[in-house]
């Protein structure tokens, strides 16, 4: 071989590594969309309430060089400036992010969370498309956003960046109404911690029990991973190229559906009702009944009341959409705080109930009928018969106590108090 061609041939040979070598450590940024592999993980539900939901990252990786990142969505940081304030004000900034996927396997499975890898049939310019959008998106100018627990969080994030990629084609697909409401999934993830469940289901609105449709339901990330299994590709082919269980979930898993709480809150409603009116039987024949009625019904009455500012402070006051025009209004609200003296009243004994404090009493049954009633009206979507179920035999009963207390054992109170 001549010298020159033998250099010449050295050269190439030379060029051709230097370019492999760099193409190798040009990483997710810079490689070309055919060496590019997208995969969405899945991960299940955590131990703290706000893990509950689960969670999800889109996986990018570079096949020349191995490198793969896992770009997430709805991180918080509790040491942000007024965090908490703007958390209660419904006004929550959130951030997008990478980090090597590798620290999230390592994370999530070390929690006993479920993994579920799911590698996407992208063509190489999506995937490429989809890359440039991520990197675009974590860098700190793009990065924080208006968060919101339904419409725009770390799921939805994920979703349209796919969307995005795919030209539309993933929401075209998802068309179709769905068994599941924002209220129905929220009770069915925090059913592992009852009292957080009743307590978010009490504050929620009619927001909450708006039809959902395959798209909006997908708010949550196993619903978009099960709602992916379905999607085709741009080529025809399933959009879900593989699918494989990196780690298994080792934490309780939540139910299939969202638990009925009619019956629970129908139980509680007629024992507290039932008990009152025993109570007040009872008054003149044992002390610990009159005072169970009065401190029993003064507290019942002080947390209607509580309960009722919090709803209208969440509507008034707050952004928190899920919560305006909460319905329990009609069950639990201020006026129950005027109860109180009249409850109070009667831990004396002789001391009769007050005309004043059974009006109150019997307002609040006659609003609770009212929202029974309005289950059955159009315009009232609000999903909350399990708290109707408790509040009405409740309510019933204490203002049939607080009237028993008045009339059946001092009937001369009226003429009394006409002299």
């Amino acid at each position: 071989m001549p010298l020159r061609k033998f250099v010449w041939c050295l050269a190439v040979l030379a060029l051709s590594i230097a370019a492999f070598s760099q193409a190798s450590r040009a990483g997710i940024v810079d490689a070309p969309g055919a060496d590019l592999r997208v995969d969405l993980y899945t991960y299940g539900p955590g131990a703290v309430y706000w893990e509950r939901f689960g969670h999800d990252a889109l996986v990018i990786t570079d096949t020349a060089s191995g490198e793969a990142y896992a770009f997430n969505y709805g991180l918080f940081d509790f040491e942000q400036k007024d965090f908490y304030f703007n958390f209660a004000r419904g006004i929550m900034i959130y951030r997008a992010a990478a980090w090597p996927a590798a620290d999230d396997i390592q994370q999530y499975s070390g929690e006993g969370r479920s993994i579920t890898d799911q590698h996407l049939n992208l063509t190489p310019a999506q995937r490429a498309a989809l890359r440039d959008f991520l990197v675009w998106n974590v860098q700190p100018e793009h990065a924080r956003y208006r968060y919101r627990y339904f419409a725009d969080n770390c799921t939805t994030r994920v979703r349209d960046a796919l969307n995005r990629a795919l030209d539309g084609a993933l929401q075209r697909q998802l068309t179709g109404p769905v068994a599941e409401t924002y209220r129905s999934e929220t009770d069915r993830l925090m059913s592992g911690q009852p009292w957080l469940m009743y307590l978010l289901d009490l504050g929620l609105g009619p927001y909450a029990d708006q039809p959902l449709t395959r798209w909006t339901g997908a708010f949550i990330p196993a619903r978009l991973m099960q709602e992916l299994r379905g999607v085709r590709a741009s080529d025809g082919a399933p959009l879900v190229q593989s699918e494989t269980v990196v780690s298994p979930q080792r934490l309780p898993s939540p139910p299939a559906q969202a638990p009925d709480m009619r019956w629970p809150l129908l139980i509680a409603g007629l024992v507290l009702g039932s008990a009152f009116i025993v109570a007040a039987w009872l008054r003149d024949q044992y002390d610990i009944e009159r005072w169970w009625f009065a401190v029993v019904g003064t507290l019942y009455a002080s947390l209607a009341g509580i309960a009722g500012v919090l709803m209208l402070v969440l509507w008034f006051g707050t952004a928190h959409r899920a919560a305006w025009a909460n319905e329990n209004l009609w069950l639990f609200n201020p006026l129950a705080w005027l109860l109180v003296p009249a409850l109070l009243r009667v831990r004396r004994p002789g001391a009769a109930s007050t005309r004043f404090g059974i009006a109150i009493a019997a307002l609040m049954t006659l609003l609770s009928i009212f929202a029974l009633i309005s289950k059955l009206l159009p315009g009232f979507p609000q999903h909350n018969l399990p708290w109707i179920l408790f509040a009405l035999p409740a309510w019933l009963g204490l203002s049939c106590g607080l009237w028993m207390m008045r009339r059946a054992f001092h009937p001369q109170i009226d003429a009394n108090e006409r002299e």
